[in-house]
């Protein structure tokens, strides 16, 4: 243990040792459900969930990758939970959402451990995996001062210090705060930590998995908390992680999550983005100034200043260059600027040289020479301009400017390092857009062309079905698949009206029209509020909350960004009477059973902007190889989008409610038009404002 900075409490990886997994008991995986259900509070039979964990089982019995489609109130957690544990070793289950680990680790799997132990014999592990990000840094921890900031932390030029001044007082009190904590601490991990900290905070005391020089040669390695989150992870049944690192993972030659039998991805639509984030890279000035002085202490200064030139050129290539897609060539300044990285970062890399254990400060060596070399790696793979990558300039709202480069597309990265040695399931209330798996299986890098669904005639049927291997569901990597949708328990004709305005004109501007504005405000009155808008702008969402507090005195409108979201979302549920606006983060995570929400607005088909670089380099490709390139990628993206805010309303058995899309298009539009509404749930369907306003109205006085 390195001097200065001594736990005394925590459990340091070596601690861990590996021991034989007992054998586990072996009950029908029906009768494990039923009494996994029977721990939950007011838990009750589900068929669909019954057919989904059927499913599961046979699955990794025949190994072969299923997806399912799993309604809201299918109880899926569960349902994929009880399978795992009839597994042969090892299950990971992977979550968009931290908010759903969490729930998952902290509520769902104790209270299944719990309930299953008689019949398995034994009480099942689990553990949960995040980003090194996330677990405190005893390296930086000792290292970190609040009188010498990070050199990453404020990038302002010479305004820094006065800055830093301002910012000190209240940094070094959570810094102290953080110290303490993790004297205490057994897992380092940032989500135990309460009260939290602020992001720049943590920043000072976290280390990003690339800059670390590893267990072996790092004074704290024995203690590391991110190396002992990884060794309960190889020791646990069930590990719990998220789609982030689920990517990176995939993309470093999968040596971050521990070997496994079975791969359980929910909320499985959004994968392929994340994998795109994760394969995505930028540079900007600030950063190559930044990588210039972590990197001075350990070269001359003729080589550090070499990556200031790059940065100089780069800053000029940038505002002479349009934010956009950069098509063809790249432009001759930002070309130079990237060679003149190229080269700066090679000379700098070697400059550097290796790390070693007996360096003075191998900690900071190792992060001057990972980022040197990962922007190196980015301006190389950037003058490549191959055309599997997608390359445009950025600016944001603060005129902070960057050169960004994505893949074109990772259904490949996916078919090759997704599906290898391991059976994967996925699973989300959207996978069959239009009412077909394809769209969302060649996303995921499936063969689409041999898809065999699963007959639903009865869950038995439906679950044998899901698994039977045919040769026509193989392509030449010998991906099987099949799929299953178990449907909802709700009853959506029942509970729910989809309301399309299709009366209004076809939607022209990014704002709110005023004939789409009259229209919301008539329903919202009908009700009296307890109204859920989605709206595909923030112009658009800012110009509804003018209208309504304008023309429903009496109506509290709570806006996103004139709060936190949580405070927000807490008067909604609170205030009968309230009606809450947002954009896209609003369309999804957003759970407001009961009374509180009967009404979604959506003013508009979330169709991708025309401008953002991704989609249309896709659609283009599309496109040039004699396809649509809206319907191939515009329409998908909108179905899930769509799919996800019409699921705000119906949460629950109980819950009632109107779907009100104000355009018309989902009506009008012959093309896609049926498409998206096939990806809807089945509410009773109406295009008369007339029925739909007598309907809020009844909502309204019972």
């Amino acid at each position: 243990m390195a001097a200065g900075f001594c736990r005394t409490q925590g459990v340091a990886c070596s601690d861990v040792t590996a021991s034989p997994r007992p054998r586990r008991a072996r009950p029908e995986v029906l009768d494990l459900l039923a009494t996994a259900v029977g721990a939950v509070p007011d838990g009750a039979e589900r068929p669909g969930q019954q057919e989904m964990a059927k499913a599961i089982t046979a699955a990794a019995e025949q190994e072969e990758h299923l997806l399912v489609q799993a309604g809201t109130g299918t109880g899926k957690s569960l349902a994929y939970l009880v399978p795992s544990l009839l597994v042969d070793g090892p299950v990971v289950i992977s979550t968009a959402t931290l908010a759903l680990q969490s729930q998952l680790v902290d509520h769902d799997l104790p209270r299944l451990a719990d309930a299953v132990e008689p019949a398995l014999g034994r009480r099942p592990t689990y553990a949960v995996l995040k980003g090194r990000h996330h677990y405190v840094c005893l390296a930086r921890l000792e290292g970190t001062s609040a009188e010498e900031p990070d050199d990453g932390l404020f990038d302002v030029g010479e305004a820094k210090p006065t800055k830093w001044l301002g910012e000190a007082g209240r940094l070094g009190k959570q810094i102290e705060r953080l110290r303490d904590w993790a004297m205490e601490t057994e897992t380092g991990d940032r989500d135990e930590l309460d009260p939290g900290v602020d992001d720049a905070a943590w920043k000072l005391v976290s280390m990003p998995a690339r800059e670390c020089v590893g267990a072996q040669r790092c004074p704290y390695g024995a203690e590391c908390f991110a190396e002992a989150s990884r060794a309960r992870a190889r020791e646990a049944d069930i590990v719990v992680t998220n789609h982030s690192l689920l990517a990176v993972d995939m993309l470093t030659g999968r040596q971050i999550i521990p070997p496994h039998e079975l791969l359980v991805v929910d909320e499985a639509h959004e994968l392929a983005d994340r994998v795109s984030s994760a394969s995505q890279a930028e540079l900007t000035p600030e950063l190559l100034e930044r990588a210039a002085r972590r990197c001075r202490p350990y070269v001359d200064d003729e080589v550090a200043d070499r990556l200031m030139e790059a940065g100089d050129v780069l800053t000029v290539a940038l505002a002479e260059a349009p934010a956009g897609r950069v098509v063809g060539a790249l432009p001759d300044v930002l070309a130079e600027a990237l060679t003149l990285l190229d080269a700066g970062g090679r000379k700098t890399v070697e400059a550097i040289g290796e790390v070693r254990a007996d360096d003075a400060d191998p900690v900071r060596k190792q992060q001057a020479r990972t980022m040197v070399a990962d922007l190196t790696k980015v301006a190389q793979r950037m003058v490549a301009n191959a055309e599997h990558d997608v390359i445009w300039i950025e600016r944001d709202e603060r005129g902070r400017r960057a050169v960004v480069i994505a893949p074109l597309t990772v259904a490949g990265t996916l078919s090759t390092h997704l599906f290898s040695e391991r059976t994967v399931v996925a699973t989300s209330a959207t996978l069959a857009l239009g009412g077909q798996f394809e769209t969302v299986a060649r996303s995921l890098g499936l063969p689409v062309q041999t898809e065999r669904p699963a007959a639903a005639t009865g869950p038995a049927e439906a679950a044998r079905e899901a698994v039977v291997r045919a040769d026509e569901a193989r392509d030449t990597a010998g991906l099987a698949w099949s799929s299953l949708d178990v449907g909802s328990p709700f009853d959506y004709a029942k509970q729910g009206i989809l309301y399309v305005a299709a009366h209004l004109p076809k939607p022209q501007t990014s704002g709110l029209s005023e004939a789409a504005a009259s229209e919301m405000v008539e329903l919202v009155q009908a009700l009296g509020g307890r109204t859920l808008g989605l709206f595909s702008s923030r112009k658009a969402a800012e110009r509804a909350a003018e209208v309504l507090r304008a023309r429903t005195p009496g109506i509290t409108i709570l806006l996103q960004g004139e709060e936190a979201l949580p405070i927000l979302v807490r008067k909604f549920r609170q205030d009968r009477n309230s009606c809450l606006l947002g954009v896209m983060s609003l369309w999804q995570g957003v759970d407001v059973p009961g009374d509180a929400c009967q009404l979604v607005v959506i003013d508009r088909l979330p169709f991708p902007r025309p401008d953002e670089p991704l989609s249309a380099a896709r659609s283009d490709a599309v496109q040039a190889a004699g396809g649509s390139g809206f319907a191939a990628v515009s329409v998908p993206i909108a179905a899930v989008r769509l799919a996800q805010g019409v699921g705000r309303l119906i949460r629950s058995r109980g819950d009632k409610g109107v779907v009100a899309v104000l355009d018309s298009r989902l009506e009008h539009a012959t093309s896609y038009g049926p498409f998206l509404r096939k990806s809807l749930p089945p509410f009773w369907y109406t295009t008369k404002p007339d029925i739909v306003r007598g309907a809020l109205r009844r909502l309204a006085g019972s």
